[in-house]
């Protein structure tokens, strides 16, 4: 038997099978393990990492998302922008054809937008209704406020809020931020993770990478 075999047998896990409800709207986006998808939520064009889930009413256009990330109610990742420098914002100058015949879509807009995707890092908290404005970059170990509306980069390990989204204070020091980086432990094998839960139930940051990173070792 294999490794890859007998980790499918193991007991301690459940299966690997992303959940969706059934009122959400996938579009052209894939899924990673044990995901979970809430009520009304909408994918389109996203990349979900491992372990990440939506609650109710979230939507995402054109980004990637990495593992193990909390996404409440009502957020909005890349809330697309429209062309303010054109006669008319409204989608009839690049999509006419919703509404004509022989009007195809503007694909020069649409690359535009495709052009500006969002990206989230690893274990990311985004607090209910925040807002991901185009082209922005969350990194790992981030926390979004509720209701922020970031608008500008996210530092690994930085809490934001407000509108336009501030720093509040760093998650972590620096030093340690940069050592959970390394550690990587959102890329662990399901039975180190599993070995992992009491420690991180249980142990300061400090203790929990003191141990870790001597296993890592």
């Amino acid at each position: 038997m294999t490794d890859g075999e007998a980790e499918s047998d193991d007991l301690r896990f459940r299966p690997d099978e992303p959940r969706i409800h059934p009122s959400a709207e996938l579009k052209g986006s894939r899924l990673g393990r044990h995901c979970d998808i809430g009520p009304r939520v909408v994918l389109r064009d996203v990349s979900v990492g491992d372990y990440s889930y939506f609650e109710r009413g979230g939507e995402a256009t054109h980004a990637t998302i990495g593992k193990f990330c909390s996404i409440a109610a009502q957020v909005r990742i890349n809330a697309l922008e429209h062309p303010i420098e054109r006669v008319t914002t409204h989608k009839i100058s690049y999509r006419p054809n919703e509404y004509f015949r022989w009007h195809g879509v503007d694909d020069a807009f649409r690359e535009r937008r495709l052009a500006r995707a969002v990206t989230v890092g690893h274990d990311v908290w985004i607090g209910h209704g925040a807002i991901l404005l185009p082209g922005v970059s969350v990194g790992s170990g981030a926390v979004i406020g509720a209701g922020a509306v970031v608008t500008r980069d996210v530092a690994p390990y930085t809490v934001v809020v407000g509108v336009p989204a501030r720093k509040l204070r760093d998650r972590f020091a620096p030093a340690l931020a940069d050592r959970f980086l390394a550690l990587a432990w959102w890329d662990w094998p399901k039975p180190k993770l599993f070995d992992a839960i009491p420690d991180m139930q249980a142990l300061s940051p400090e203790h929990f990478l003191a141990r870790w990173e001597t296993e890592a070792g």
